[in-house]
Formats: structure tokens, sequence, C-alpha cells
């Protein structure tokens, strides 16, 4: 092959690499990273001690119950006397321990509903939405309540109250998004280091190769990490002006935090890379002169020979 067009087969390669880097990692971490339940699970847990988690949930969860009080019991009394009781009982509830297991709790049990509706196994009829029960932190709040003594608090209604987490009209989108992901998450890397690799075996000058290789993983884990602060500021920006936005906020830090890490990891190798082949390349072993020839002349014994 001549080398003007191995040069030419080399770079689009290793450009094609470089490029397919930012959106292999991304489709790694949703086809990996937030399909294991556990892993999801253990990646949420710790927002059940942020503040503005807990805010959130005390606010929704406490007018979840008032809501109930008011449709069973005297709305006078349920928006007067009662209602600071709830909302303090809530926030009380929300520094717990209990409300760590039903934080997991209710993070597992909507991760499984999204992921059964996303492989189409769920066993809702078809054009129904996906749907969770919020129960489970309502019996709490109830029970404390009612060790509290606070008035009616045995009559606050426990109802399985089902929340939609995946409405039913976009949910055929989202399950073939899935499944591309799915497919992406596996090929999507594996055709980025073959391409890389065979764009640096064709290369007429492989040094050159190998750093711009790097230096082009390096700029797509530049990419991607400023791709999820703005990805942040527009997802911030589009939800409704009644969700907390310092929560959502922490929700997706927590939710993005590896695909963070990997961001900076590929920024950094591809950095080190670089600046290894391009050290290598300038650091040469110094090389050796050669021994002088006994037979040759010097100038001291030519000088002699003149005199």
């Amino acid at each position: 092959m001549p080398p003007r067009l191995r040069s030419a087969l080399s770079a689009v390669l290793i450009a094609l690499s470089c490029l397919i880097v930012p959106f292999g990692a991304l489709a790694a971490w949703a086809a990996y990273g937030l399909v294991d339940t556990g892993r999801y699970v253990t990646t949420m847990a710790p927002l059940a001690g942020d503040p503005d988690v807990r805010e959130a949930v005390a606010d929704t969860v406490g007018e979840g119950i008032l809501r109930a009080v008011d449709q069973h019991l005297d709305v006078r009394l349920a928006g007067g006397s009662v209602r600071p009781f709830v909302l303090d009982a809530v926030r009380s509830f929300t520094q717990t321990e209990a409300f760590r297991l039903a934080w997991d709790t209710g993070n597992r049990v909507t991760h499984d509903a999204v992921l059964r509706a996303l492989r189409d196994e769920q066993d809702e009829p078809a054009g129904q939405p996906v749907t969770v029960d919020l129960a489970s932190l309502t019996a709490p709040v109830k029970l404390r309540l009612t060790h509290d003594h606070v008035p009616l608090a045995t009559r606050i209604p426990v109802e399985h109250t089902p929340v939609a987490v995946l409405p039913a009209g976009e949910l055929a989108a989202f399950r073939k998004g899935f499944h591309v992901l799915e497919v992406a998450g596996f090929w999507l890397p594996v055709a980025a280091v073959a391409f890389a690799t065979t764009g640096i075996a064709l290369a007429v000058h492989r040094r050159r190769a190998v750093t711009a290789t790097a230096l082009g993983i390096a700029l797509g884990g530049a990419l991607l990490a400023l791709a999820l602060a703005i990805g942040r500021t527009l997802t911030l920006a589009d939800l409704p002006a009644d969700v907390p936005h310092p929560a959502a906020g922490a929700v997706y830090d927590a939710l993005t935090a590896t695909l963070r890490w990997a961001a900076w990891l590929l920024l950094g190798l591809g950095l080190t890379a670089a600046a290894t082949t391009w050290l290598t390349r300038r650091v040469r072993p110094s090389r050796r002169r050669p021994p002088a020839n006994p037979a040759a002349p010097t100038e001291s014994t030519r000088t002699r020979a003149r005199i």
C-alpha cells in the first residue's frame, strides 16, 4: 500500500476512534451502569442524607398526606391544626433510619418497574403508564404521627396511590432507545478500540499516530465532561416550576458521577499517554563515539614528523 494512502487511512480510522470514545462511554454507562438495580440503589442511597432531597421528599409526602386527609376528614382541621404536625412529622421522619430504608426500597421498586417496562416485561395492560406505589412512605409517617399522639393521626388513610414514572405515550420510544443503548453500549467501545489499533498499525509514523490518538481521547473526555455540565443546566431549566431544582441537581449529580469520573479518566490518560510519547521521542540515548583508530597518525605525531 502506498505511504500516502496508508497515512490517509490511518488518519481516518484514528479520527473515527476519537469521535466514538465519548459516545461509547455514554452508551456503556447507560447500558451497564443504570441497568443494574443494585448499583442504582447504591448510587442513590447517599441522597437520603442530602438536605435538599429530604426537604423535597418531606414536602411531597406531606402534601400528599394532607390531600388524603382533606378528602376523608374535616378540611378545616386538616388545613389548620393538623397541617403543622404532619409537616413536622414528615421532616422528622426523613432523618431516621426508617426513611433511609424506605428510600432504598422506593428506588429499588421504581427501578425494577422501569426496567421491566423498558424490556417489555411489565404486568400492566398495554397503553398504561408505569407506576409505583407511595404507600411505603405514607405508612411509616402515619405510624410516627400516631406514636406522637397527633390528633386524627389514626384516621389518616394509607391508600395505595400509584405515581406514574413513565408515561404511556412515550413508553414505546423509551423502549426502542433502551434497546439501541444495550447494543451501542457494547459495540461502540469495541469499535473505538478496533479503529484506534488499526489506525496506529497502518500509520507510517506510528509514534505520531499514538500521540494523535492519545490527544483525541483526551479531547473526547473533555467534550464529555463539558456535555455533562451543559446537560445538567438544560435538564434543570426544563423542569416544571414546582419541582425543587436543588434536589433535582443532587439526583443528576449522583446519577452521572460515574460518567464524570470516566470523562476525567479519559482526559488524564490521554494527556499522560501523549506526554509520555513526546518525552520518549525527545529523550534518546546519547550516541557513543567510535573508538579512535590507533593506526591513524595523531596531531602530535604529524607535528614531530614535519620538524
